[in-house]
């Protein structure tokens, strides 16, 4: 039986607004996200990537048990992209084709891990808050690069953690996945707190810096 993810009708939008309306949008459902962590069981984590070719999006999606990171599922859709590269509007540009995609998935995940931010983001309301609110899915925000906030030095080893603050409010964690490399940014997406968040992107990193759910997603999203 197919178990697919149900989005909330109350919270709905368009996605083929300007950039001015987008970030309107964003200000009106930042107040939806439950930055608490609920009682879970966890037993699969999906996370999804983006790839592009001229004006066309490549997104993958797969579903992987949980702890063990088995593949348990996986979907591909490939659409044009209308909406321009815009700074802290990456779900309006990405948004459309990741909920394509993860529509065609035979089961919903538990947890949702994004390569993007949650609310570490200026209105607090990146993209995994923004596809976590409306599948509501818990889901966290694992990014590469930071997109606002400031934080104190980071110890080198793997598991070391820095708050990230901005305008005096703590909205995230830089967090070493393994020793002396880059840093990934995580924040809360919907439904789940910053230290349970930290967890889960640590178990899901075997030894690379980006979880196993990032990884095979973009590899299946390359064109």
């Amino acid at each position: 039986m197919i178990n697919r993810p149900k989005i909330l009708k109350h919270i709905l939008h368009p996605w083929n607004v300007s950039p001015g309306n987008a970030i309107e949008i964003q200000k009106r459902l930042a107040g939806h996200i439950s930055r608490k962590a609920e009682p879970m069981c966890i037993r699969s984590v999906g996370g999804m990537d983006v790839c592009y070719r001229e004006d066309s999006a490549r997104a993958a999606v797969v579903v992987m048990s949980y702890p063990e990171l088995d593949l348990l599922d996986s979907a591909v859709v490939t659409e044009s992209v209308d909406f321009p590269y815009v700074p802290g509007l990456l779900s309006f540009r990405e948004g459309p084709v990741i909920l394509k995609a993860i529509d065609r998935l035979n089961s919903v995940p538990d947890l949702l891990i994004f390569d993007g931010h949650g609310i570490a983001h200026p209105r607090r309301f990146g993209i995994a808050s923004h596809i976590g609110l409306l599948l509501n899915i818990p889901s966290i925000g694992c990014a590469k690069t930071r997109l606002c906030g400031h934080h104190s030095d980071l110890n080198r080893k793997q598991g070391s953690y820095s708050f990230l603050a901005d305008q005096g409010e703590t909205i995230g964690a830089v967090l070493r996945t393994r020793a002396d490399v880059k840093p990934l940014y995580v924040s809360i997406g919907h439904r789940i707190d910053l230290s349970v968040g930290i967890r889960f992107v640590l178990t899901c990193c075997r030894g690379y810096r980006l979880p196993e759910t990032t990884r095979l997603a973009d590899r299946l999203a390359r064109f």
